[in-house]
């Protein structure tokens, strides 16, 4: 509840923040005043058309993208080290980031502006780069009717790898286009609108749901994968899903804002160190907390060096490295 509170604020807060002069009220006056029934009750006379439009078609949007994006890759990485054991492990290490960098960067040299359901050439692309890079993974990872957890990491590398050096060499030869394939694998959360929100929120959040449903099965498969058998749990169906389930919230949110590393290694890896390591609570906490930490991100990367913006990308790594080794040098001294 302590969270959900203080993502809350922060939604509020944010949308504040920018060139022009906005009461962090006039963002809840305004949003509550386009829920049906309580428009008659919001009094938002004091806000001008100006303001109305800054903070409805401009910032919340980009906030909110934020908000999605962040729940979204920090609740797949905490499935995914729950997955595969390894604390170390985020939603790129199977492939996904370097299969969508190669997808968006096709769309790019080929120029494919056609838009589809709402999404652009490049998100379509990056979404269909993404699901192949992670189908090629799971296939040369597989033995038999298993995927051991060893094989399925050392094919996400390698898969990785490779795809990574297809990209770099499209770049070479097409080096008209290198800057904005490069700005695209940063991450960016600008210019969006609400398009993408109401594309990707409905089928983001209910994945992200049916992962909370997977919480019990990843901790008792952390006690080992014969002792899970035997207390009733279908090892390799769960692992499939469980991996289905993060591509699908990772390759969506990917489609939209492009590369945005370190958010789902570093927040589920503190979160854990604050809330401890039962999924039934470390799954929807790093969602929130990635959630906040990726709006605040955003945030500092329109504001600090405006009108231009840093790929915010470059931020959560700035940022996020520091504060995970305070973390775990704190983790240490408690000991």
């Amino acid at each position: 509840m302590i969270l959900i509170i203080l993502l809350v604020i922060t939604i509020g807060v944010t949308a504040t923040i920018g060139s022009a002069s906005i009461n962090p009220i006039d963002v809840y006056k305004v949003v509550a005043s386009k829920i049906p029934g309580l428009s008659s009750f919001i009094g938002t006379d004091s806000i001008t058309d100006s303001q109305h439009s800054i903070i409805w078609s401009v910032r919340l949007p980009r906030v909110l993208l934020g908000v999605i994006v962040g729940a979204g890759l920090s609740i797949s990485g905490a499935s995914f080290q729950g997955l595969l054991k390894n604390p170390m492990a985020d939603p790129y290490i199977l492939g996904i980031s370097s299969g969508a960098a190669l997808g968006a960067a096709i769309a790019i040299i080929l120029r494919l502006n056609v838009a589809f359901v709402g999404f652009s050439g490049i998100s379509v692309m990056a979404f269909i780069g993404a699901l192949i890079a992670v189908t090629l993974v799971y296939n040369i990872g597989r033995i038999r009717n298993q995927v051991p957890v060893t094989t399925l990491l050392l094919a996400g590398v390698a898969v990785g790898q490779f795809l990574t050096a297809i990209t770099s060499l499209l770049m070479v030869v097409y080096n008209r286009d290198m800057t904005k394939i490069i700005y695209w694998t940063m991450g960016s959360l600008s210019g969006k609108g609400w398009t993408p929100i109401t594309s990707i929120s409905i089928p983001m959040i209910i994945a992200m749901a049916i992962t909370l449903f997977f919480a019990r099965d990843i901790n008792i498969m952390l006690t080992g994968e014969e002792s899970a058998k035997s207390l009733g749990v279908n090892v390799e169906k769960t692992k499939v899903y469980i991996l289905l389930l993060g591509t699908f919230i990772t390759s969506m949110a990917v489609s939209i804002s492009g590369i945005i590393g370190f958010v789902g290694l570093i927040i589920p890896h503190i979160v854990r160190l604050i809330v401890g390591p039962d999924h039934r609570i470390l799954l929807p906490s790093s969602a929130i907390v990635g959630s906040i930490f990726m709006v605040f991100a955003d945030t500092i990367a329109r504001t600090v060096i405006s009108p231009m913006e840093i790929p915010v990308g470059i931020i959560t790594a700035i940022f996020g490295g520091p504060f995970f080794i305070y973390l775990l040098r704190s983790k240490k001294r408690a000991l």
